[in-house]
């Protein structure tokens, strides 16, 4: 057996010892030796990148899981919906190309329990090309494991939520966005009574290397409710909360197909890194105690709205841009400057983003945000995104 070989079998043994252990442990607390086993697990070789036959394989471990915490199936008598080639079923091309998995708590409170709540993650990631192996342990498997244990938290408390709470699994999220476009499009409940949408991607790094305590918060620009949420649920120790708009990043995740039909919604993540979309996206590179503290934070969001009286409106415009969308952004772009070491630049990319900062220190000196300086914002930190990031 080569080093190789010998590295892989005791990443697998190592993986399945974990995650049976996990499943045997279930209680309502997060603990990281759970959010690790899920980790380890769904980025093994097992599931082959989470892609084609991996990713059915994925799908009934997700099931399995929904099954027992004795959660409900979410469509029909069924913990899958099948995903067909085109959104326009019976147009075209026939077939399945995935299946979307989910499961459902139904809400506790007779006025309330009609309106639901959907905590979600993708599951899906790149496969394998050729025989290199695309494990996508931070994209989306660190996404995965906090819904399994927000689900596991729910499932388990004595004190059962007011609203019906969803939990789902994507698939097809990086082939466009087609298993939550097809979920949108074919609820298992009343559309109308959907009231929020959650949904996590890349949960375990840190921004560049650089922005090790937070994560990134995207959506509440558009609902009063969400926006005052965030600001009064309190991050564990250790975590800090950056707020930002949406447009920053444009259609990045499953909240776009939501965010179109004006769900109120939030998207959490720790923002891309150096082995974004690589074959070094493992396990072992996952911060474990920051994934725990984001899944509590998760956990007390989605319990709020769950339980609040009243529920989150979408707001057709967007909240008035404020300085801590510009903090945040000038936090990551002052320790990349800073940081050469752990994020090095070249000198064109360098001077793109000390332009960047000249002006976010600017704005935060003038204390307010024009209408123009929020414009100047979203159209460079797309740049950024594209160029330097």
């Amino acid at each position: 057996m080569t080093s190789g070989a010998f590295l892989m079998s005791l990443w697998m043994a190592y993986s399945t010892a974990q995650s049976s252990a996990a499943e045997m442990e279930l209680s309502p607390d997060i603990h990281i030796h759970e959010l690790r086993a899920h980790v380890y697990r769904l980025a093994s070789p097992e599931f082959l990148g989470r892609r084609g036959p991996g990713a059915g394989r994925t799908a009934r471990c997700l099931a399995d899981v929904f099954g027992r915490l004795k959660l409900k199936p979410a469509f029909g008598d069924s913990y899958y919906q099948d995903i067909p080639h085109l959104l326009n079923e019976g147009a075209g091309k026939s077939g399945i190309i995935g299946r979307n998995v989910g499961a459902l708590l139904p809400g506790s409170d007779p006025k309330l329990k009609d309106e639901w709540i959907i905590v979600s993650a993708h599951y899906d990631h790149l496969g394998k090309q050729g025989n290199v192996l695309y494990p996508g342990a931070d994209d989306n498997a660190t996404g995965v494991a906090m819904l399994l244990e927000v689900a596991e938290y729910f499932a388990l408390s004595k004190d059962k939520p007011r609203r019906t709470l969803a939990f789902i699994s994507f698939d097809q999220e990086e082939a466009g966005l087609r298993g939550s476009m097809h979920f949108a499009a074919h609820p298992p409940l009343p559309f109308r009574q959907l009231k929020a949408f959650l949904t996590a991607d890349m949960l375990g790094r840190s921004m560049a290397n650089v922005m090790d305590e937070f994560v990134f918060v995207l959506g509440s620009e558009r609902s009063t409710h969400l926006r005052q949420l965030i600001e009064k649920t309190p991050p564990p120790e250790g975590l800090t909360i950056g707020r930002l708009g949406v447009d920053l990043i444009g259609t990045r995740s499953d909240y776009g197909p939501f965010r179109d039909r004006s769900v109120p919604f939030l998207f959490f993540s720790t923002g891309q890194h150096p082995d974004y979309h690589t074959p070094s996206d493992l396990p072992q590179r996952v911060d474990y105690r920051k994934l725990q503290r984001i899944s509590w934070y998760i956990r007390d969001v989605t319990k709020r709205l769950a339980n609040d009286d009243a529920a989150p409106a979408w707001n057709d415009k967007p909240l008035p841009p404020d300085l801590d969308e510009i903090r945040t952004v000038a936090a990551l772009v002052n320790r990349v400057l800073k940081r050469h070491d752990l994020y090095p630049l070249t000198e064109k990319k360098r001077q793109l983003v000390q332009s960047v900062q000249k002006r976010l220190n600017a704005i935060l000196e003038k204390g307010k945000v024009a209408a123009e300086d929020r414009t100047w914002l979203m159209w460079n930190a797309r740049l950024l995104l594209l160029t330097v990031f």
